[in-house]
C-alpha cells in the first residue's frame, strides 16, 4: 500500500470514528500504530523481494534432508527466500561446485571441505548442521568382536570420504595405526555388498544401512560415532566470494535453518512426517535415523563457533588424520575459514 493510500484510509477512519464519538487522542494513537504496521510490512516486503534465489547442494543424508521441511512448512517463503536444492551423489562434487561458483552453498562434511579442489576463493564454514553420534559406524563379520580384531583385516571404506574418517578416528581411539588395516576403496553400497558376500571382513557404513547389514550377515557393529567426540561434523559451506555477493540471502537461509531446528524440538512428528513424505520414507524410519545425530541448533553452534570451540580443534585433528594415512591421495586445504561473524548475527537475530 502506498503512503497516499494510507493517508486516504486514515482520513476516512478519522471521520467515521468522530461520528461514533471516539476521542481524537485515542484515534491518533491507533492511527500511529496502524501507520507503523504498514511501514514495517512494506519495508519487510521490499527486503524480501530484493533477495536473490539460492542454489544449495545437498546429498542424501538425514542430517541434511531435515532442511527439506522448510519447503512444505513455508519457512523459506516466510524468510523471503527462493531456494533450489540441487542433488549430488557425493559431497566432494557439491563442494567443488561451490568453489567453481555453480552453487551458492552446499551441505557437506567438514572432512570433505578440508579436501575440496581449489576454486574461486576460499571455502567458508557457515553453520554446523549436525554431528554424528551413533548414525555412522563399522560392521564386521560374526567372528570379529571388536576393533582390536581389525588388524590385518580387509575393511571397505571409500578413501578420502567421511567413511575413511570414521575408520581413522576409530583406529586412533585404540592407538591402531592406519597401516595395520587393509582398506578397500569401496563406496557405501559396494562395501555393504562385499561384506554380504564375504569378500571383506568389515565395512564402514551409515544408518540405516549399518544396522540392516549387521542384521542380514548376523555380524557385529563394533564401533559407532557415539563412542567418540566425533569428527564427523556436517556443515553448510560457501566461498568467501559468494558470501560477499549473497550475504543477505545466506543469512536468511541460516535463520530458516534455525527455524527448522526449532520445529524439530517443538513438533518433531510433524517435521518427520513431512520430510519422510518428500523422501518416500516412513516418518518412523526417518526419526530413527535422525536420532543418531546431535542436531545443529543454536546451542550446538555456539559451542562449535566459540573462539576455542570444537570447529577449530576439529580442523586441526582432521589435518592430522589426513596426514597419518595418505592413501586418500588428496591435497589438504589449510585455508578453510571458520568465521563466526555471520552465524553469530543469525543466532542473535533469531526469534521463535
Amino acid at each position: 500500500m502506498k503512503v497516499a493510500q494510507i493517508i486516504d484510509t486514515l482520513s476516512i477512519w478519522w471521520k467515521q470514528n468522530l461520528r461514533l464519538g471516539i476521542k481524537p487522542a485515542f484515534f491518533c494513537l491507533f492511527a500511529i500504530a496502524l501507520s507503523l504496521t504498514f511501514v514495517i510490512n512494506a519495508c519487510s516486503l521490499g527486503q524480501n523481494q530484493s533477495l536473490k534465489p539460492l542454489r544449495v547442494g545437498i546429498t542424501s543424508w538425514v542430517g541434511f534432508d531435515i532442511a527439506l521441511y522448510a519447503q512444505p512448512s513455508h519457512i523459506f517463503k516466510q524468510r523471503g527466500l527462493e531456494v533450489e536444492f540441487v542433488r549430488f551423489d557425493n559431497q566432494q562434487d557439491s563442494s567443488r561446485a561451490v568453489m567453481q561458483g555453480r552453487l551458492d552453498a552446499a551441505f557437506v562434511s567438514l572432512w570433505d571441505v578440508m579436501q575440496v579442489d581449489p576454486g574461486n576463493g576460499k571455502p567458508v564454514v557457515l553453520i554446523t548442521t549436525n554431528i554424528s553420534a551413533g548414525a555412522d559406524g563399522i560392521v564386521a563379520k560374526t567372528a570379529i568382536k571388536s576393533l582390536q580384531n581389525l588388524r590385518a583385516k580387509r575393511v571397505g571404506a571409500k578413501l578420502g570420504t567421511v567413511n575413511h574418517l570414521i575408520l581413522l578416528e576409530a583406529l586412533k581411539a585404540l592407538q591402531i595405526k592406519p597401516s595395520e588395516v587393509q582398506i578397500l576403496d569401496y563406496s557405501n553400497e559396494v562395501a555393504a555388498q562385499k561384506i554380504g558376500t564375504g569378500e571383506i571382513d568389515a565395512a564402514v557404513l551409515w544408518e540405516p544401512m549399518l544396522g540392516e547389514t549387521a542384521k542380514s550377515i548376523k555380524g557385529n557393529v563394533i564401533h559407532t560415532t557415539k563412542q567418540v567426540d566425533s569428527l564427523v561434523i556436517d556443515i553448510l559451506m560457501s566461498s568467501d566470494n559468494m558470501i560477499k555477493a549473497k550475504k543477505a540471502e545466506l543469512k536468511q537461509f541460516m535463520l530458516a535453518w534455525f527455524d527448522v531446528m526449532h520445529a524439530v524440538e517443538t513438533q518433531p512428528t510433524e517435521v518427520f512426517n513431512a520430510v519422510g513424505k518428500k523422501l518416500e520414507q516412513s516418518s518412523e524410519s526417518f526419526a530413527s535415523d535422525y536420532a543418531g545425530l546431535k542436531k545443529g541448533d543454536i546451542t550446538l553452534n555456539k559451542r562449535m563457533f566459540a573462539a576455542d570451540g570444537r570447529l577449530n580443534s576439529a580442523k586441526a585433528e582432521i589435518v592430522q588424520l589426513l596426514q597419518a594415512d595418505p592413501r586418500h591421495g588428496r591435497v589438504i586445504r589449510q585455508d578453510v575459514e571458520i568465521d563466526p561473524t555471520l552465524v553469530n548475527e543469525a543466532m542473535a537475530g533469531w526469534k521463535s
